[in-house]
């Protein structure tokens, strides 16, 4: 497709929309925007946009197609803005937050004007940030939902599956509403969870100092994501508040279910509990790519001598097997293997199991 695209916000989403449009349309003009200089001149350099923006509202109005990858209380400030330009009749506006029942009221300002816009969010991410860890993969097989509004016709999400047909992305078309309460469930809720876990273990290191130090396993992995940006998570929860304070509300009557369960101290009905939720998470498709960016953890219980990490890095180096992270487990109450390796994808974990096992007799888990 030939046309003007115009993306607004060039971190670790907007670089890997750059990437994948240009890898799919070679002869677009991809035009990026950025509050920080050196992030536009860095995705220049990467080829997630071949221009860089001097003005917000020429570029704006030049565009067929405007993308918005910023938090989302940037977002609105930015529509109100789009609004006052003289953009194309025949432009389409979209987004990639995480919320979209304020975005899409917040919408108005535009489609008022008759400006086509439709609600996006790329399930996909990744523990790095910025356009440096821009990938045009990205979202490849992973859920992007899009919450169309009443300005856009069919026609105008078909034109925008299609510029963003490079990223290989499932595209499916959900309400609002249900986008929220459904990120809100298996996005935003367990942020809160992990983020008041670690809550529950600062209180405790006051009495504990040696808890920080065997918080691994099971915790590091259920922890993982209280880590994230807390202004990004700070504006999402603003922005979900209703569904939040709703499923906490839920939680609150599970913990009380498994008190009462505890008290109890029925062995029969303990063992229910963890079956049922072993049996019911088996079944989900948990390995696809969601709104929590996975890993594809590989453990590899080898012997302690020197240069055994050297050996097995090589062998994946010699397959060409990329790793994303490497550490070794000293704390290994629930994990068998003393050497973690994270990649990036299913298949590269599979592929790395094989090479390991192919050449050593070393015992290789997954969990």
């Amino acid at each position: 497709m030939n046309g003007n695209v115009f993306i607004i916000g060039l971190g670790l989403i907007g670089g890997s929309i750059g990437l994948a449009i240009l890898k799919e349309h070679p002869d677009a003009q991809v035009t990026g925007y950025d509050i920080k200089p050196d992030e536009m001149k860095l995705a220049k350099a990467l080829h997630a946009i071949n221009r860089t923006s001097s003005s917000l509202q020429h570029d704006a109005e030049q565009a067929d197609l405007i993308i918005i990858c910023t938090p989302v209380n940037e977002t609105e400030k930015l529509m109100n803005s789009l609004a006052a330009f003289n953009l194309k009749p025949d432009v389409i506006v979209t987004d990639v937050g995480s919320t979209k029942k304020n975005i899409m009221s917040a919408s108005h300002v535009l489609t008022q004007k008759g400006i086509t816009f439709v609600g996006g969010h790329p399930m996909a991410g990744s523990h790095k940030s910025g356009v440096s860890a821009a990938k045009a993969f990205l979202f490849e097989n992973a859920f992007y939902l899009l919450t169309p509004g009443d300005s856009a016709d069919e026609q105008s999400i078909d034109t925008l599956k299609n510029w963003l047909r490079g990223s290989k992305a499932k595209f499916l078309e959900v309400k609002p509403e249900e986008h929220d309460h459904i990120t809100g469930m298996v996005s935003h809720f367990p942020h809160i969870i992990a983020s008041s876990l670690v809550h529950q273990v600062k209180q405790n290191y006051q009495k504990q100092p040696l808890i920080s130090s065997l918080a691994a396993g099971g915790f590091r992995d259920i922890s993982r994501i209280a880590s994230s940006n807390p202004s990004m998570w700070r504006d999402i929860t603003l922005h979900n508040i209703d569904t939040l304070k709703e499923l906490l509300m839920e939680w609150q009557q599970e913990m009380n279910r498994v008190i009462n369960m505890l008290e109890e101290n029925n062995a029969e009905h303990i063992y229910a509990y963890f079956s049922e939720a072993k049996t019911f998470r088996d079944e989900m498709p948990i390995l696809q790519k969601g709104a929590i960016p996975s890993f594809y953890d590989l453990f590899v219980d080898v012997p302690d001598y020197p240069g055994v990490i050297s050996e097995i890095t090589g062998l994946l180096a010699k397959e060409e097997i990329s790793i994303v992270n490497l550490r070794i487990m000293e704390t290994r109450e629930d994990i068998y293997g003393v050497l973690t390796i994270s990649f990036q994808t299913e298949e590269d974990r599979k592929r790395g199991a094989e090479c390991i096992t192919s050449v050593t007799d070393y015992d290789v888990f997954t969990v």
